[in-house]
């Protein structure tokens, strides 16, 4: 099972980044086949002067505080599915193409370009129907996904009593203990680490199909007709990602400009046959802001909402809380309500092995349909759900993760450990990373101010930290706490340092895949309403056949 969070980074050049025994940052020579098949990450800027302990603990206290669990603080503008997508999409970013057993003869290319950040899918699609490892993951016509079905339960009426084929992630049903059965048979196991990302995953493993389909109709058939669909299915979604996803989360000017006149600072001029790295900037702190997106509640289905479930059908019901949408996974969680966080660390609870059919997500609820003339799409006033305002203030069920959330089941982590605020501020420690001052240095960028990094415009406040813990944040403030309050300052969308970032990786990992819009110039969608446009409605509009009934299946 593949973890959510790294202990290491491979950074070329460096070496291996980690702890030492004493909880030191400490680099290591990549001697060894597994050290060599690595991920391969790289350094955008210098190395930079950290923050102690116990004001990382500060810090991340202050932005996790009890009062932020479902602030105000949202975006008007972004649907909530959108933080969702971007944690799809970072998994694909950061996917292992090379995990396989140690000693498999692999050429040195194979490798290096399996461990590149790439937007190929490959979170999607392993290493193909072909492979002897990876073909688990497709039906018997090597070409089509495989899809899970969902369990029948009761609650809270008989339209969930039924198995649903399609609406689930396909499972291993197999292994010694219930986590293991419940496991996803997808080449990412992080699509399951919460029932957001799964269910997306599932539309993507339907979009997939779906345009098999469509292809088959102009007569591709066998392995043309895995290879045709790929690069249609992967260049709609780099398509989306550029017009559609990217322009959501950073300023309109950063994203023109790069995939207009080129990168500037990152990677500028590759040689051929290079392929892309992954900077520690990005992995550790820039693409890290969909945390600040995540909401502490969910109006999630007809069912779990905050419209009240009324006699005579009582029961549970009510709005999907952070909790629960781990609960309802296979891997964080066990398919059981009423499961507290000290319960899904224990691999043999729960008792389902299937996503429960009252949990199918209504799509509705997550993306906005008004562009589409279908007021069956559109949900009432208030049914639906946005973003939290990308800022410096997260909601506070992320300061008490899941164990499984950073493959810690079967340990016993410090609540502070459980932090995923103070989990990204000491990854950043560990790579000893570059503060916010050096990198808006480095690219030309008026700095911010001490007020602004103390103050912000609404996000976290650091009231509680001492005047010397102050000193050092406004000093050498951490680059993902910068990059929030960049955001923060700019009414949610980042800029400067952040923006920068972000759209520079995006485009190098579009240019360095196997399948490149950024490459082929001419590519046009031709699943949206228009030869320009391609959207995630689009993608879910093909996916479920345009019918109400498939993306929200449950009904109203």
């Amino acid at each position: 099972m593949k973890r959510h969070s790294r202990d290491t980074f491979f950074v070329v050049g460096e070496g291996v980044l980690s702890f030492d025994a004493q909880g030191k940052p400490t680099t290591t020579p990549p001697t060894t086949l597994e050290e060599m098949r690595r991920f391969r990450f790289s350094r955008l800027g210098p190395k930079g002067t950290q923050l102690d302990e116990a004001t990382r603990t500060a810090l991340a206290s202050a932005m996790t505080s009890a009062g932020a669990t479902d602030p105000d603080s949202v975006s008007p503008t972004i649907p909530a599915g959108f933080t969702y997508l971007g944690q799809f999409v970072d998994h694909d970013l950061t996917m292992d193409r090379t995990a396989v057993a140690l000693g498999q003869e692999v050429t040195v290319d194979d490798l290096i370009q399996g461990r590149s950040p790439a937007l190929d899918l490959d979170s999607l699609y392993g290493r193909g129907p072909l492979d002897s490892h990876d073909k688990i993951f497709y039906a018997a016509d090597g070409v089509k996904l495989k899809t899970g079905t969902t369990s029948a339960t009761t609650f809270p009426d008989q339209k969930v009593n039924v198995d649903l084929e399609g609406f689930d992630l396909p499972r291993s049903g197999a292994g010694s203990t219930k986590a293991d059965r419940r496991a996803p048979l997808i080449p990412d196991s992080r699509n399951d680490e919460n029932l957001p990302v799964a269910q997306t995953h599932g539309a993507f493993i339907r979009f997939h199909n779906r345009v098999a389909d469509e292809m088959a109709m102009k007569g591709f058939s066998g392995p043309p007709l895995f290879i045709v669909t790929r690069q249609q299915v992967v260049k709609h979604y780099q398509w989306m990602l550029r017009t559609d996803f990217l322009p959501r989360i950073v300023d309109q000017a950063i994203v023109e400009d790069v995939f207009t006149n080129g990168r500037r600072h990152f990677d500028v001029s590759p040689r051929p046959g290079d392929q892309p790295t992954m900077p520690i900037e990005f992995s550790v702190a820039s693409y890290r802001l969909g945390h600040s997106m995540v909401r502490g509640a969910y109006q999630w289905n007809r069912v779990f909402n905050t419209v009240p479930i009324v006699p005579p059908t009582p029961g549970p019901g009510g709005i999907a809380t952070l909790l629960l949408l781990f609960t309802f996974t296979g891997v964080n969680g066990n398919f059981t309500p009423g499961s507290t966080v000290p319960v899904l660390d224990d691999p043999n609870s729960g008792g389902p092995e299937r996503l429960p059919t009252n949990w199918i997500v209504d799509f509705r609820r997550l993306y906005d349909f008004g562009a589409v003339n279908r007021p069956d799409l559109v949900v009432r006033a208030g049914a639906g759900n946005v973003t939290k305002k990308i800022d410096t203030l997260l909601v506070n069920p992320l300061a008490d993760l899941p164990a499984g959330s950073f493959a810690g089941r079967g340990t016993n982590p410090t609540d502070i450990q459980r932090n995923l605020a103070f989990r990204n501020l000491t990854r950043a420690f560990m790579v000893q990373l570059a503060t916010g001052q050096q990198m808006a240095q480095l690219f030309g960028v008026k700095p911010l101010t001490r007020d602004q990094i103390i103050t912000g415009s609404g996000g976290a406040s650091l009231s509680t930290l001492t005047d010397a813990q102050k000193d050092a944040v406004a000093t050498n403030t951490p680059l993902w706490f910068y990059i929030l309050r960049e955001a923060e300052l700019n009414g949610g969308r980042l800029t400067g340092v952040g923006g920068r970032i972000v759209v520079e990786v995006f485009h190098r990992a579009m240019e360095g895949s196997n399948i490149s819009i950024v490459r082929d110039r001419g590519f046009r969608p031709s699943f949206g309403p228009d030869a320009n446009t391609f959207r995630m409605i689009d993608l879910l509009l093909l996916a479920f056949e345009g019918k109400a009934e498939l993306l929200n299946p449950l009904g109203d």
